[in-house]
């Protein structure tokens, strides 16, 4: 069903992840959201659970057929987890997971 994806011993991606968000500007900062805040949460939330990790195996929430690992299932996922991390003045509206230059998935909440 899914060609060279489905090996047996897996394949690879050097994904990009693309986080867009949105807020009111504090007029304070200037910013709708600090950025080293968001960096941290994007630390945690993606590079420390995704960074040279076999996502079938060495992510739980994909583990043992949970999810799908597909660019969709990738960006939907997060999409959760960035948007819990956020203070609710902030609002993410999109993720975009490239798995190259020509292959990309976006989840844009409804």
């Amino acid at each position: 069903m899914f060609g060279l994806c489905a090996r047996h011993s897996y394949h690879g991606h050097s994904y990009t992840c693309d986080v867009t968000v949105t807020g009111a500007i504090d007029e304070r900062t200037g910013m709708i959201v600090d950025l080293a805040q968001l960096d941290g949460v994007l630390s945690r939330e993606v590079r420390q659970r995704f960074d040279h990790r076999n996502i079938n195996l060495d992510v739980p929430e994909f583990a043992d057929g949970k999810r799908i690992p597909t660019g969709e299932e990738l960006a939907r996922f997060v999409y959760e987890r960035v948007q819990s991390a956020l203070t609710p003045t902030v609002r993410v509206v999109e993720v975009v997971i490239a798995e190259d230059a020509t292959l990309r998935a976006s989840y844009r909440p409804d």
